[in-house]
Formats: C-alpha cells, structure tokens, sequence
C-alpha cells in the first residue's frame, strides 16, 4: 500500500508555520482511497510508523482527521498500533476515569473551567513521552485543546525575562497540592489520594509518592503532597533544545478549589514565592502563540510531551475527549 493511499498531508487555517515547519502536521485519507475500517487504518500506521514519527519530531504534534474512528475501543486500537508502552497514570492531579483498555477520560472538570496549559504531569518524577487525544463527540462550542511548542515559548520568555528564567533554571519549582481521599469532580485539580496513588493504604501510598520524588504529609481532610524542587526547564536531547517543562501557570492560575489556593501552588525551588505579573504575562504569552484547531468527531490527536504543552478551553456541552498516556 502506498502511503498516498491513506496518509496526505493536509493544512488548516489555525496551523502556523515555526522555522518552516508546519504547525501541528495534519494527516488525512485519501479521498480516491479512503480507509473505511479501524483495522485498515491501523494497519496503515504500523505501516508507515516511521513516517509518523518522522512528522511528530520535527513539528511536534501529528492531528489525524477523516479516518474511521468512531469509538473508545476503536482508538484503543489505534493507541495499541503505535507499539507504545502505557504509562500509568500516578501522581497526576486531573480527575479521569478508565473507558476501556489503555483509554481514559481527558480532564473530567466542569465545562465552564479552562485548564491551563501544562506538559503533561510535569510536576512528577516520572511523566508520559507522548500523548493522544480522541474526539468521540465533538463540543456545540469551544472546547478546543490548545497546543503550542515549548522551545518557542522558552525562548520568549529568556529574551522578555532573562533575570527571572535564570532563577527559574537554578532553582527549578517546588508543587505543593493538597488532595482529598476521593475524586471530586468540580474541581480541575480534584483527583484524591485513592486514585492518585491507586490504593487506599496510606503505607503504599507513602511509598508510591517517593518513587516519584514526592512527599506526603496527612492531614485529617486527606493529604498535602509536595513536589521538588524539580527542574522548570529541561532540555530535549533529541532536538537539542531548552524547554519550558513545567505546569508553573497550570498549577499558579488553575490549582484552584475549596482545598488549594493557586498561588500557594507552586513556588521557586527556593521557598520564595513567583512574581504574579511574570506568571500573568507567561500565561498571556501561551495564549498569543498556541494554535487551537476545533474538535472533529474521529480526531486523533498525538503529541510529542517533550515539544509540546496544552490546554483545553472552557465549552458548551456535549464534549467527550478521551485519552491515553504512553511512556
């Protein structure tokens, strides 16, 4: 099978270009030889994986769109395709629930909530090289997941801020999070102790948390976790690149509920607290240079966590976007 056959690079208004490279890639069917089962579709990745992967490091982010994914089992499927190791999901903060195989729920908060951007469980020891994203019902509005590549924004902020990112690099950032036993659903942040470290022994939990680094103090509500300090910048060896890998404007302007003051969140490595204007116009600087594509039913949307960090804007119900976390 060629990969004309099924695999066309496409474009959208919402790319942009960054050193010549479109921004996310955009693959598509060919519409003289669409691929009408899940089965040919994953047969045609493992067949030309290399080619994906290929788009995935030099942009960053791979959007498939037209192909015939219609349910979680389906993208499971097409999770599974890619010969990814899964990467279970502990220590993060976002309450999800498991749909089916390696698929889970992205971020269960309420519509009206944004969520900053972040790299995924940046805030842990051990986080997911890559992601995928599944739209199974697309949004009446909004809802987007906004992406945008961490080099750049690294880049603007040492050239707008150099004092601040140097003590950014010295220090790195300490994640302070205080949890309740069960998930809470309101919050975006409101994943429990029980299901962030997977049992209810606080001896298990104990040790889960420092294989990650993390420590656990108990309180009579649940448990406050804290996190660092842990590097804010890291650098991408395979692209040989500083990057902005941290959810510092995640956790400072979205850590918010009845148990967790944001700005109490995250702090330097040093103990001393962000200054708020620089986290304000770091989050306005994201917006400004991230690409938001609207959600299509059957989207698949993979991303590179070393390139990449993301969002999700606020929407008007129905939405269901499901995903899955690889090593």
């Amino acid at each position: 099978m060629a990969r004309d056959d099924f695999l066309i690079s496409s474009q959208l208004p919402q790319q942009r270009t960054f050193d010549g490279v479109p921004f996310p890639a955009v693959l598509s069917p060919n519409p003289a030889a669409p691929l009408r089962t899940i089965v040919k579709f994953t047969d045609a990745i493992q067949a030309e994986k290399a080619h994906v992967e290929s788009l995935l490091k030099s942009s960053g982010a791979v959007l498939f769109r037209g192909y015939p994914v219609q349910t979680a089992a389906d993208f499971n499927q097409v999770v599974e395709s890619f010969g990814y190791e899964e990467l279970p999901y502990v220590g993060g903060a976002a309450p999800r629930t498991n749909v089916t195989g390696r698929v889970f729920t992205a971020n269960e908060s309420p519509p009206d909530q944004k969520i900053p951007f972040h790299h995924e469980m940046a805030q842990v020891a051990e986080f997911p090289s890559k992601l995928f994203f599944f739209c199974e019902q697309e949004p009446k509005s909004g809802g987007e997941t906004p992406i945008v590549l961490s080099h750049h924004i690294y880049n603007l902020m040492k050239e707008k801020y150099p004092d601040f990112v140097e003590k950014l690099e010295e220090h790195g950032l300490i994640y302070i999070r205080v949890l309740g036993e069960g998930d809470d659903p309101s919050s975006p942040i409101g994943r429990g102790w029980h299901s962030t470290f997977m049992t209810k022994d606080k001896v298990v939990a104990e040790e889960r948390a420092a294989r990650l680094g993390m420590k656990i103090e108990w309180t009579p509500e649940g448990a406050r976790t804290i996190m660092g300090p842990i590097p804010a910048v890291k650098f991408d060896k395979a692209r040989e690149r500083k990057i902005w890998f941290n959810s510092m404007v995640a956790a400072y302007t979205g850590w918010s509920d009845s148990r967790n003051d944001p700005t109490k969140a995250v702090k330097f490595g040093d103990g001393s607290l962000l200054p708020a204007d620089v986290i304000n116009d770091c989050l306005n600087i994201l917006e400004e240079e991230c690409v938001a594509i609207p959600w299509k039913q059957g989207d698949v949307l993979l991303i590179d966590n070393w390139a990449v960090l993301h969002s999700r804007r606020s929407f008007e119900p129905p939405r269901r976007v499901l995903a899955s976390l690889c090593k």
